[in-house]
């Protein structure tokens, strides 16, 4: 019917990192959105309706505004864009640079390798045990955060950088519940475990958290 406005729709999987982005991204704006569960682990992703609506097969998905929006950081892009309050990245060039390596590093340099569809492919057909797989999350885990430590500790304060929640954190903090099912030490990394615990007590953060959805 035209004319009829429709609540945002968000395609996720509950422990998902990218859905866990933008739940987080979502609840920052205030948009009130609906939830569709896409199970990964039942491989309802690969399912001919959603690979029609979404041909990469992944999540998350937001239908929003007459849009159909893949990938996480593109999601949240959108969402900083179209809602000017709060802002996800700082206005100076340099800072909103500096921003933006901070989440990249770990949306581009730790999550991938570390995908669940990764983590399937050293199992079958590649024939990795469990204890070779974990080591291997464990390995990309420590290679992306000792570096990302050392990035944001010149710049951090409450959170990541400054004291008001950004894209680095948005992608920082399911990084680290991974990190934490995983058992990986995380005293090493002082000022991330500081954002960590900032977000902790921030509304956005705790109504994304991945405990909410738990089937």
């Amino acid at each position: 019917m035209p004319g009829v406005m429709t609540s945002p729709i968000l395609f996720d999987y509950w422990r998902s990192s990218a859905s866990y982005r933008v739940r987080i991204a979502l609840n920052l704006k205030g948009v009130a959105y609906e939830r569709v569960s896409i199970n990964l682990a039942g491989g309802a992703q690969k399912e001919a309706d959603y690979r029609a609506r979404n041909p990469q097969g992944l999540v998350p998905m937001l239908e929003m505004d007459g849009l159909r929006l893949t990938q996480s950081l593109a999601i949240i892009d959108y969402l900083d864009a179209a809602i000017a309050e709060p802002p996800l990245l700082p206005a100076d060039p340099g800072e909103r640079a500096h921003v933006r390596a901070l989440a990249l590093a770990i949306a581009c340099d730790i999550h991938p390798l570390n995908n669940l569809r990764v983590l399937k492919y050293l199992k079958d057909p590649l024939g990795h045990e469990e204890a070779e797989r974990d080591e291997w999350y464990l390995h990309w885990l420590r290679e992306g955060l000792a570096p990302l430590e050392a990035m944001a500790a010149p710049h951090a304060g409450r959170f990541l950088f400054g004291d008001s929640p950004t894209l680095a954190d948005i992608c920082l903090i399911p990084q680290l519940y991974n990190a934490r099912r995983f058992a990986l030490p995380l005293d090493a990394y002082p000022t991330l475990l500081r954002a960590d615990a900032e977000a902790t007590k921030h509304p956005a953060f705790a109504a994304a958290h991945p405990d909410n959805f738990a089937p």
